[in-house]
């Protein structure tokens, strides 16, 4: 039973319609905001940055010189995720298709990993335009973003999609960044907590407690991103704890406080340091400024405080 945590008054008739809209999912009660208050905090989990470059940039010559920029940026901190290098800051690019094999050639000395952008939930066939798991497996990605909302809104991917994606990911051995978060609608109805405890629940269902040990959330307000509106790193902070209650009541405690759990809502340098000392956010997923070597050289090396 996945639990919806209420903190404020809330519209009823509309919270019975949310919850009457899940199909599929794993069923929902309401519970007050204490019933996890027991449950350890801030674990020690590995930070991670990663910057998503969407169609950007324009051509390979210049994919390549932004990949050659941000390898003399990573500082001493910075490593990929292995057992020997278990708490230093893994770092994650997301370039496009077409410039996927020959970033990762430019950056996977120094210790950066490559991830693809989306993918298609079938391994081959006649779908026009689609890139397939083995695809970029087979070029050397290891992470790919599912659910991330750009994909949600623009391409209409759906929640049964994006589980269909997910599981495709794990079972190819590869690591799935998934995405969650609210519209500005959304935020303004206060029920983010609802919207990110549904498309969690839709887009685990049957991701198992072992696989989740491969899985990163992103938390992603839409509203956020490229507005000029900012989401603090406490109410930030606040939806990652509320997130980790979500997972409790999918999984387990342990499988709550071992995923790892990303911001992603216009970060920038400026506000990287604030976010990062948040005990529940463990890194951030960028866009538009990861594009700039030097703004994201200075996120990837945040302050630590």
């Amino acid at each position: 039973t996945l639990s919806i945590i209420i903190n404020k008054p809330f519209n009823m008739k509309l919270s019975l319609a949310l919850l009457t809209a899940i199909s599929g999912a794993n069923a929902f009660s309401v519970t007050n905001s204490n019933a996890h208050a027991s449950m350890q905090l801030n674990a020690n989990r590995q930070p991670i940055m990663a910057g998503n470059w969407k169609m950007n940039p324009e051509t390979e010559d210049e994919a390549l010189g932004l990949a050659s920029g941000l390898s003399k940026k990573l500082g001493e901190e910075t490593c990929p995720m292995d057992d020997d290098n278990e708490f230093c800051t893994e770092v994650v690019i997301f370039p496009p298709h077409p410039f996927a094999a020959r970033v990762k050639a430019e950056v996977e000395d120094i210790g950066i990993t490559v991830g693809a952008q989306s993918v298609f939930y079938e391994n081959k066939g006649a779908y026009t335009g689609s890139v397939s798991i083995n695809m970029v497996k087979s070029i050397g990605c290891e992470y790919v973003l599912c659910g991330h909302s750009e994909r949600r809104t623009l391409f209409g991917d759906s929640d049964d999609s994006i589980n269909r994606k997910v599981k495709k990911v794990l079972e190819a051995g590869l690591k799935p960044i998934l995405c969650c978060g609210e519209t500005k609608g959304e935020y303004d109805l206060n029920i983010k907590n609802e919207v990110c405890a549904m498309q969690l629940s839709k887009d685990l269902t049957g991701v198992t407690k072992e696989q989740m040990a491969d899985v990163v959330i992103a938390y992603e307000p839409v509203w956020a991103i490229g507005t000029g509106l900012v989401c603090g790193s406490e109410d930030a902070n606040a939806v990652h704890a509320f997130l980790r209650t979500v997972l409790a009541n999918i999984y387990d405690d342990d499988v709550a406080q071992a995923t790892r759990i990303q911001y992603g809502g216009s970060v920038t340098p400026d506000s990287v340091d604030e976010l990062m000392a948040q005990p529940e956010i463990d890194g951030c997923l960028v866009g538009g400024a990861s594009l700039d070597a030097e703004k994201f050289g200075r996120i990837i090396n945040y302050v630590k405080k």
